[in-house]
């Protein structure tokens, strides 16, 4: 059995495809790696809030499963919307990466005031207006290619990525700083990749041979809060679990869109206690008004 795996066709989509094909030869499965494109593939200029956020980079690979195209899919986790759509499911998260994000061209605490630092995500800008007011955060498209070739180009002065993209293309050099999540919490799944497939077929027993335990409880534990929380990838809501023994403990954080309010919860306990436990305390300070106030923004 050929097991057909859909991704989209950027460099870092495609070394993840092949990431997983390689794990499944490993154990005995040959594989082929079918591109498909994607709606958010499209937007190159656009708003992802404004153009809809949730599944922009997943729906037409989602459609393709379910038309029994392809086998399987492999999705950055972070890009999954936290509701599946009906018949298909996750199969496996391997081993997480680096979870954290980077900041490239310069420390954090290096930038002059008023520097001028790239972000595509609601997210890192909120979280980077918190921590520097003074600087202008610009947004920016691309493949991570693209990005790198504005940054050296002079376009910014700095540009906040995933660190685990970066290194699982070999550019670990570009990072100036791994920014701690105390600092800037990650998004929910971020350094994850997601193995879906149909529910009920033969492609989901093969896949979950890839799973890693304590990286899926900690994203369970982060999409789970986020889910509570009404959220997607694009909105800024950050969450960051670790498993230690039988327990997670959950960093969550929901900013206002300028920046000028940050709210925190932690909690320790099972995957469900302790995002059920941070979601509400969010809720409880308010974090519905500031996501509200950021859809509209």
């Amino acid at each position: 059995m050929k097991l057909r795996i859909g991704s989209r066709g950027s460099e870092l989509a495609l070394w993840q495809a092949r990431h997983i094909a390689d794990l499944l030869a490993a154990r005995g499965f040959e594989s082929e790696i079918s591109i498909i494109r994607t709606t958010g593939d499209h937007l190159q200029t656009a708003s992802l809030v404004q153009a809809g956020g949730k599944g922009l980079f997943t729906k037409e690979i989602e459609d393709a499963l379910l038309s029994r195209e392809i086998d399987l899919a492999v999705h950055s986790l972070k890009d999954l919307p936290t509701v599946l759509p009906d018949g298909l499911a996750l199969a496996a998260i391997p081993e997480r990466e680096d979870p954290r994000d980077a900041l490239l061209g310069r420390n954090l605490t290096e930038l002059p005031q008023g520097a001028r630092v790239a972000t595509s995500s609601g997210r890192r800008a909120a979280q980077l207006r918190y921590l520097r007011p003074d600087l202008a955060i610009a947004p920016v498209r691309g493949n991570v290619d693209t990005r790198l070739r504005k940054l050296r180009e002079g376009q910014f002065d700095a540009m906040v990525l995933a660190a685990a993209g970066l290194r699982r293309l070999g550019l670990e050099r570009e990072i100036a700083e791994v920014l701690d999540p105390e600092q800037m919490c990650p998004a929910a799944g971020q350094g994850a990749l997601a193995i879906e497939t149909r529910m009920a077929d033969p492609a989901f027993e093969i896949c979950r041979q890839l799973n890693h335990t304590a990286s899926e409880r900690a994203v369970n534990c982060e999409r789970a809060a986020l889910n509570a929380l009404g959220g997607g990838c694009q909105l800024p809501i950050g969450a960051f679990a670790q498993v230690q023994d039988n327990r997670v403990r959950l960093l969550a954080v929901v900013l206002a869109p300028d920046g000028s309010l940050r709210l925190d919860a932690q909690a320790e306990g099972s995957a469900e206690e302790a995002a059920e436990a941070v979601s509400q305390s969010l809720l409880a300070q308010g974090a519905a008004g500031l996501l509200s106030a950021f859809a509209g923004a």
